[in-house]
């Protein structure tokens, strides 16, 4: 028995979802996206779940507001930021305050090697009395070198015809007291100082380094096998994504990644494309009017 051309494009319908189903995008731009990040819902690992947002360009989010991915190290598991909103060399920003969520905080906080520089402080600041020991030598520099080398910082020995307390700390510092308890009026952030002796504030590297630890739940095993490491947005658990309709548990069987396994059937590219030039020839009649769509 045979089938109208409508009864095969319905047929032939029944796949197309598979050609609607894209897999994890690995690059935002020209900035590659590996595990355990992701952009896509269910890729990379479930920890690092909606930090990363791909618009124009890669941005980290966090509690406080969204920064620029500058780079990101897969070998030494570091990624660098950028706060539009802090001060640098060159410009003064009103003082803002970077806070990320305790789950980030716990999984890709901060470098040892990234100091924030606390600007312009009221001699009352905490961190200038009872928690001056917050404060340390950041490689030998010191706030006069800072406000007499930089156009923007230069303001405030201008202003006060004194050198204004500063502070250089870590992240916790300003992680447990906002700008307006540590009543310092800007900050800036420098990550790299171990290689930071004796250059000056001009050449500083500013951003915010976070370093993170790569959760093991196997992908090492899946990525050998030719899939993509994501996560079951449900269940939150590790699946190995082969293909655009096959996921696996642990790895792709041979022959899933380009198609199929004795288990689950996914058509290929090639093959999604030759159904849907099927299916537009048999739903189009002669007088050009689409019939079966």
């Amino acid at each position: 028995m045979s089938s109208s051309p409508q009864h095969l494009a319905l047929l032939l319908l029944f796949f197309l979802p598979t050609l609607t189903h894209s897999l994890c995008r690995n690059f935002c731009g020209n900035m590659p996206v590996k595990y355990p990040f992701g952009i896509d819902d269910g890729c990379g690992a479930p920890q690092f779940s909606k930090m990363l947002n791909c618009s124009t360009d890669l941005f980290f989010q966090t509690p406080s507001g969204t920064y620029k991915v500058q780079s990101i190290d897969y070998d030494k598991k570091t990624m660098v930021i950028y706060d539009p909103s802090m001060s640098t060399c060159s410009i003064l920003q009103p003082h803002h305050d970077f806070v990320m969520s305790d789950v980030q905080y716990a999984i890709i906080p901060p470098s040892p090697d990234t100091v924030f520089a606390l600007l312009n402080c009221s001699i009352d600041s905490p961190v200038l009395n009872h928690y001056k020991s917050l404060c340390f030598n950041f490689s030998g520099h010191s706030c006069d070198e800072l406000y007499g080398s930089c156009t923007a910082f230069r303001l405030f020995h201008l202003l006060s015809n004194s050198t204004p307390p500063c502070c250089f700390t870590g992240y916790n510092t300003v992680k447990y007291m906002s700008m307006n308890i540590l009543d310092c009026s800007h900050y800036t952030s420098v990550y790299g100082i171990d290689g930071l002796k004796g250059v000056g504030p001009l050449d500083w590297l500013y951003g915010i380094k976070l370093s993170y630890s790569v959760p093991d739940t196997g992908c090492d095993l899946c990525a050998k096998s030719g899939g993509t490491c994501g996560f079951d947005v449900e269940t939150q658990g590790m699946v190995c994504i082969c293909s655009n309709t096959l996921n696996s548990t642990r790895a792709c069987a041979a022959g899933s990644v380009a198609g199929f396994t004795g288990e689950s059937h996914a058509l290929s590219p090639l093959i999604q494309t030759f159904v849907l030039l099927l299916v537009v020839v048999y739903c189009l009649i002669p007088n050009g009017y689409v019939v079966c769509l």
